[in-house]
């Protein structure tokens, strides 16, 4: 039976690795013939016009973000602030309230899709709209940190009780390091915008919405998903694996030029996201890791603390040592190009989930060297615990610091043929790459994902 197609709103929070993956929904949503309408901060919305594939059916909605003290004038996006600024983002999202409502009566839509705005579900309900709190983290991430037993948990919750999983957690391979848990400790009294805790906030949205949704497949994300739906009594969705469409351009050709010089499957690529900033001893160590590793290498990183460039901050004599070989740059990069060229045989991820995304379409094999944030914690222990893709950089149990050694270990199990770890760790991806490509995967999920949401509106 034909189901006429849905109008739905989408307001995530406002920071690009945000924003982008909404709009990557959107685009498989809106090939549906559905509607979507996207709610987004007034500037940043030429940055996404360009990955808008549906104009017909999916339109910006420009938000006034009100300007919050302490704020640089005219920030809207958490690109736009140092990490230290972000809540104060948060609080001028919060303030955009009374305009989203207006919206929301003008529109009409019939579900509205959001992240962290927790109070956005008791306004959709006086308005007869159903709420959809799509979140962008593994649905283990979401189990681990931020299910009832956590949230629950009488008294002040340890260290130690954090580095455990929380009671029922379906895979128990899945555990904290103690430098981890103590910034999870940490970013449990975090306050996020409004003077409201980070997962007090996360928390709210999940135990107030209609449903829950996450990107992934129940191949790979099932166990998390029934662990969910069992806690907090309500439909757990998974819109499929939501993969990048296909680049519309070429690899910009100093890049093509420099890998095509290397022999296939040979460069190791570094990249650790758009916000990760390291200190400069660990900046040195994992360029020095690199080097000792003997291979060719291209690291996109930011410069470290305290330094305005790359340059200044490269290890001495290291730009002679690795000439013609290796390089350290910072600056956006076609991340998609780069991870499909031949030459690029490793991929060191900051565990980012669309950054994993990406390493697990391609044939390279993944190191993971995860940012101390939860999800991307969680994202290393689920990648390289419990499915066996890649190989996790050994870091300090107490102080969470890396070594250039341990750095070209990790690179050197995946490049081996010889290596036992190494040679499970390439067979799993490419199990996990086939599934991911596999034709029908991907349009299963997103049409049963739109069903479900039909369901919802029953």
């Amino acid at each position: 039976m034909d189901t006429p197609p849905l109008h739905i709103a989408m307001f995530p929070w406002f920071a690009m690795g945000h924003l982008t993956p909404y709009l990557h929904l959107s685009n498989k949503l809106a090939k549906r013939g559905n509607r979507i309408s996207f709610f987004i901060p007034k500037r940043t919305q030429t940055k996404l016009e360009q990955f808008n594939h549906y104009p017909h059916l999916i339109t910006f909605f420009p938000i006034n973000v009100p300007h919050v003290d302490g704020l640089p004038h005219g920030a809207e996006t958490t690109s736009d602030v140092s990490f230290s600024l972000g809540p104060l983002i948060m609080t001028a999202m919060d303030r955009t309230e009374k305009d989203i409502e207006l919206l929301l009566i003008d529109l009409n839509p019939q579900i509205v899709f959001f992240d962290f705005t927790y109070w956005l579900p008791n306004m959709t309900r006086r308005l007869g709209i159903k709420s959809f709190q799509y979140l962008i983290v593994n649905p283990a991430t979401i189990s681990y940190t931020t299910s009832p037993p956590r949230m629950r948990h009488s008294g002040n919750i340890t260290e130690v009780d954090l580095m455990q999983p929380p009671i029922g957690y379906p895979v128990s391979s899945i555990k904290l390091h103690a430098h981890e848990a103590k910034f999870l400790a940490w970013k449990r009294n975090w306050e996020f915008g409004s003077g409201v805790l980070f997962y007090d906030r996360m928390y709210n949205g999940l135990c107030l919405s209609d449903a829950i949704g996450f990107k992934g497949c129940r191949e790979i994300e099932g166990p998390y998903v029934e662990y969910l739906e069992d806690q907090f009594g309500k439909p757990v969705l998974l819109s499929g694996p939501v993969l990048p469409e296909p680049p519309n351009n070429v690899l910009e050709e100093k890049w093509a030029q420099w890998l095509g010089g290397f022999k296939d499957g040979s460069v190791v690529y570094c990249a650790l996201g758009s916000e990760w900033v390291l200190p400069q001893d660990q900046f040195q160590e994992l360029l020095l890791g690199l080097e000792l590793t003997g291979l060719p290498f291209l690291a996109i990183l930011k410069p470290p603390i305290g330094f305005e460039t790359i340059e200044s901050a490269l290890p001495e004599g290291f730009k002679e040592r690795v000439q013609g070989r290796g390089i350290a740059h910072s600056g956006w990069i076609q991340q998609q190009l780069i991870l499909e060229h031949p030459s690029v045989g490793c991929f060191i991820s900051h565990c980012g989930a669309g950054s994993l995304t990406e390493g697990l379409i391609n044939k390279c094999q993944i190191v993971l060297l995860p940012h101390i944030d939860a999800d991307h914690v969680v994202n290393a222990r689920m990648m390289g615990g419990n499915l066996k893709v890649g190989v996790e950089v050994e870091k300090g149990e107490e102080d969470g610091l890396f070594t250039k050694g341990s750095v070209c270990k990790a690179v050197k199990i995946v490049m081996d043929d010889e290596s036992e770890v190494g040679r499970e760790a390439r067979a799993n991806h490419t199990k996990v790459r086939n599934l991911l490509l596999s034709q029908n995967l991907e349009t299963a999920c997103v049409d049963g994902f739109c069903q479900k949401l039909q369901d919802l509106l029953r």
